[in-house]
């Protein structure tokens, strides 16, 4: 795993990213690395998988399919992989990229012997990315071993986040601000809330994009400003992992933002696959908010705006494309 403590781009480059946007920021990086990099085939959405007879969201887009062939999912992957890091795909491409992708690791974390296979046939460019992206998830899935599936969905609003260059800035602000990786924060707000989609308090009463306590966020010198605005967030997050020791060791600063060795070994996988490749970035931002139930591993995209818990089946009535199709659920 990389060192993230061992910075390849300077802080000075968040004045960049504010003027410039994502794209203007990233460039100059992936311009000096690519002759290292192995050229792929430009990939396109359209060569997703896809079924006419799939049921879809209001916005026309269906639940991604995960082939059950070794062989052609582990090129399905590699082209979805390259595609994100690509500066040539369209950005409007982007959140079908990231939801396939995100859909292909969470079916292969719950299944081994399929993943190995898969692995297998990886061109070994992606083979570290794939073993990153499955150790973060099976941590995850580690830290809720045993228990029953749920049938009821929770009291939440799925939002759109805020654009990723703005949640870049906030990122390279705090690191500007506290030392903490810009990498981390990010990938600490991608486990709490999914870059900010979730908007709903958790069972400890955590709230805001990057889930305080209202105890801790009234710390002195951690909160300042709204619990629930991004910006105002990130800062604090990147204080407290200062705090909870981060600087000496931000494994220690991760145990205090969540006391689970689990937690802090899959932040630091998706941290490193961002310092590894800014671009990896993108994927992990469109990925979409998904819930295991004991009817599988159910989408809820954006829109879905529960003021209370509602039985999975109640809402898979009104809601069927939020149903994994055959394959697509390691549930």
């Amino acid at each position: 795993m990389p060192r993230l403590a061992h910075r390849r781009l300077g802080v000075a480059i968040g004045a960049a990213l504010a003027l410039g946007g994502l794209g203007a920021w990233l460039h100059p990086y992936l311009a000096a690395t690519r002759p290292q990099q192995v050229e792929a085939e430009p990939t396109t959405t359209a060569l997703l998988p896809s079924d006419p007879g799939l049921s879809r969201t209001a916005d026309g887009r269906h639940y991604p399919l995960v082939p059950a062939d070794p062989r052609e999912l582990a090129a399905l992957l590699a082209r979805v992989e390259a595609a994100i890091r690509s500066p040539d795909t369209p950005e409007a491409e982007l959140p079908e990229l990231g939801h396939q992708q995100q859909v292909i690791y969470r079916v292969l974390s719950h299944k081994p012997e399929q993943s190995a296979l898969v692995r297998q046939q990886l061109p070994q460019r992606w083979q570290s990315v794939f073993d990153r992206h499955l150790a973060a998830r099976r941590e995850f899935l580690a830290m809720h071993r045993g228990g029953t599936k749920p049938t009821s969905l929770p009291a939440w609003r799925i939002i759109a986040p805020e654009p990723p260059e703005a949640l870049i800035s906030h990122y390279k602000k705090a690191e500007a601000a506290t030392g903490i990786a810009w990498e981390v924060l990010a990938a600490v707000n991608l486990v709490e809330t999914g870059m900010g989609r979730i908007d709903g308090v958790s069972v400890a009463n955590a709230q805001g994009p990057m889930q305080f306590l209202p105890t801790t966020w009234a710390e002195r010198g951690i909160g300042k400003g709204d619990i629930h605005d991004p910006h105002d967030a990130i800062q604090a997050a990147a204080r407290y992992l200062v705090r909870r020791g981060g600087l000496q060791d931000i494994r220690k600063g991760l145990w205090g933002y969540n006391n689970s060795d689990h937690y802090g070994r899959a932040v630091l996988h998706y941290a490193s696959l961002i310092e590894e490749d800014p671009r990896a970035y993108l994927g992990l931002y469109h990925w979409e908010i998904h819930f295991g139930t004991a009817a599988g591993d159910l989408w809820l995209p954006v829109g879905y705006d529960q003021p209370q818990r509602i039985p999975v089946t109640a809402f898979l009535q009104r809601s069927p494309a939020s149903a994994p199709p055959p394959g697509s659920s390691g549930y």
